[in-house]
């Protein structure tokens, strides 16, 4: 049984550094490419830094950027709002006004 339960551990660990992997992988080239679009769409070479205040140049890194965000929220901290420390406690506030309901 135990030898189940470090076979189940070990398989969650190997998919976290896989899906974590991915996500730097996801990083890595979303700052390349965007570089790589921002030096390409404003003409650096010929007009320096005059052209970044345009607005559509960041279009891309804005909308890929949203995208990145919901992967590192699925990677590294799927529950928000409701993490499992809360669940824990709320699970505890519960169990302990049963025990109050009950006790009277």
């Amino acid at each position: 049984m135990e030898k189940f339960e470090q076979q189940k551990r070990y398989e969650r660990a190997q998919k976290r550094v896989k899906d974590e992997k991915g996500f730097y992988s996801h990083l890595t080239v979303y700052i390349i490419i965007n570089i790589f679009l921002l030096f390409i769409n404003t003409d650096f070479i010929n007009q320096g830094f005059s052209q970044w205040t345009q607005w559509h140049i960041y279009f891309t890194p804005f909308f890929w950027g949203i995208g990145l965000f919901f992967h590192w929220i699925k990677v590294f901290n799927p529950n928000i709002v409701f993490s499992k420390q809360w669940e824990e406690r709320k699970i505890k506030e519960i169990m302990d006004q049963d025990d109050r309901d009950n006790f009277f």
